[in-house]
């Protein structure tokens, strides 16, 4: 079987859903099948190329709008040579990533053209952070249109979460379920046994025995770095590492440049997030955005790190009953609360930690969830 999966941004690209796209080509290629993803063309990469992993990756014309977040095809003899070439194969199954970007509206059309059968795997639970006024009012509209777009051409819809099944009512569409972000545990305990990086080592972060909270995310206020490093700077006994790219990025390291206990890494390889988080006493994720299911909050989970976040989309099923410290809201009061409840009880946090990755373990594997999928044709 040859699946192809559209993915308006890949690696090298962080993201949930770039690692997502990733995670189930390998796994594809993994159970025999061949893999193929199209995405957006990046700057020094090749417009076609088969990587290490056996995947075929075909990166189409885009203009790189709102900075390379939100790709728009551009059309033409380019992007016609290579989708005569994508198409000269014999494709069994199309997946395309999230319901909103013009890739996703052409993918569906591409695939009911030639009548291969399409799955829509959406990844929110809200519409695209674009703002108040007329930029926002016309965002939502756009992504009403892109919506009734794909719809008409009846793919079949699944979320990451139950919480972005519901959200997909927003458009008028009922998906058959959930296709959840999931883990792999026999990569994360690779990642986990290799000795982490002299600077991002526990002695380096916490020189005077204080406690490690992490944050891996986007740098953007809907992920509540700036509440949180605001807790952490209130509590003298303990050190945030803060990995990852974003807007705010610059300013926060303005902003704490003179405080020790903030400690902002930039962008990390995976490989140093995950062992981040085996070192951590709390992986912390205080959310506003409309997240589908955090990738960072699974591979916490996988970690055994405890966890204390908003009640995010997944976390009902990932992190059910007492498997977390969930914040009612983020102001730094609550964080700060938050983080003593569970920094101030290691053993309850160790209990906590054990079902959450107890459970990620049993449910969200990417072995499962592709099996999940290819059981569902």
């Amino acid at each position: 079987m040859t699946i192809c999966f559209f993915s308006a941004q890949y690696l090298p690209t962080p993201g949930g859903v770039e690692r997502y796209t990733w995670n189930m080509a390998r796994r594809a290629r993994k159970a025999g099948h061949c893999s193929i993803v199209v995405t957006s063309a990046l700057p020094g990469l090749p417009a076609h190329e088969t990587d290490a992993d056996g995947i075929e990756i075909f990166r189409l014309p885009v203009w790189p709008v709102m900075k390379g977040r939100f790709p728009v095809l551009r059309f033409g003899a380019s992007h016609r040579a290579a989708v005569q070439m994508l198409f000269g194969r014999s494709i069994d199954l199309c997946v395309i990533q999230t319901r909103m970007y013009v890739e996703s509206v052409w993918a569906a059309f591409a695939a009911a053209k030639r009548q291969i059968p399409a799955v829509v795997i959406d990844h929110s639970t809200g519409y695209m952070p674009m703002g108040g006024g007329a930029l926002g009012l016309a965002g939502r509209m756009y992504e009403h249109l892109a919506c009734a777009l794909i719809r008409s051409r009846h793919p079949r819809f699944y979320g990451v979460s139950l919480a972005s099944c519901r959200w997909l009512a927003t458009f008028g569409i009922r998906p058959e379920g959930t296709m959840p972000n999931a883990i792999d545990p026999e990569a994360l305990a690779a990642e986990l046994a290799q000795p982490a990086a002299h600077s991002l080592t526990r002695q380096a972060l916490c020189p005077h025995g204080e406690k490690l909270v992490v944050f891996v995310g986007r740098m953007i206020p809907e992920k509540g770095i700036c509440e949180l490093a605001e807790a952490v700077q209130a509590m003298p006994d303990v050190v945030l590492a803060a990995a990852g790219d974003g807007p705010l990025l610059e300013e926060l390291r303005t902003r704490f440049a003179g405080e020790t206990r903030i400690r902002l890494t930039g962008p990390l390889s995976h490989g140093d997030i995950v062992r981040l988080l085996g070192q951590a006493d709390c992986y912390c994720l205080p959310t506003r955005y409309a997240e589908g299911l955090p990738t960072t909050l699974l591979e916490a989970a996988g970690c055994g790190c405890p966890i204390l976040c908003t009640p995010t989309a997944g976390t009902e099923e990932l992190l059910p009953g007492d498997s977390a410290v969930f914040l009612p809201d983020t102001v730094p009061e609550t964080i700060c609360t938050g983080l003593h409840r569970v920094l101030d009880d290691p053993v309850s946090a160790r209990a906590r930690a054990d079902r959450a990755r107890e459970n990620a373990l049993a449910h969200f594997t990417w072995d499962a969830v592709f099996d999940k999928l290819i059981q569902k044709l």
